[in-house]
């Protein structure tokens, strides 16, 4: 898990998370929440993909920040917009 702020000041939080089924390629995928929210409100990226755990998670640990916000401004572009 990685925490990063937006272009706002904001903390998020940037995670991995495991799809379930018989298909191991592409099995984790990006996902992010807000620091101060439920994990459960997140979003997710689901064409953020890697094969395995370990490469998911080195690759988070070392994305940078500018990167980071950019994936969050891509999650939030594709959230619905709450009435």
């Amino acid at each position: 898990m990685r925490e990063f702020r937006d272009h706002s000041g904001h903390s998020w939080k940037a995670s991995v998370r495991r799809h379930a089924g018989p298909d191991f390629k592409g099995r984790y995928y990006f996902y992010v929440w807000p620091a101060d929210g439920s994990e459960e409100d997140g979003i997710a990226l689901p064409e953020i993909r890697w094969n395995s755990e370990q490469t998911a998670e080195r690759t988070l640990t070392t994305m940078s920040e500018v990167e980071l916000r950019r994936r969050l401004r891509s999650a939030l572009g594709r959230k619905p917009a709450e009435a």
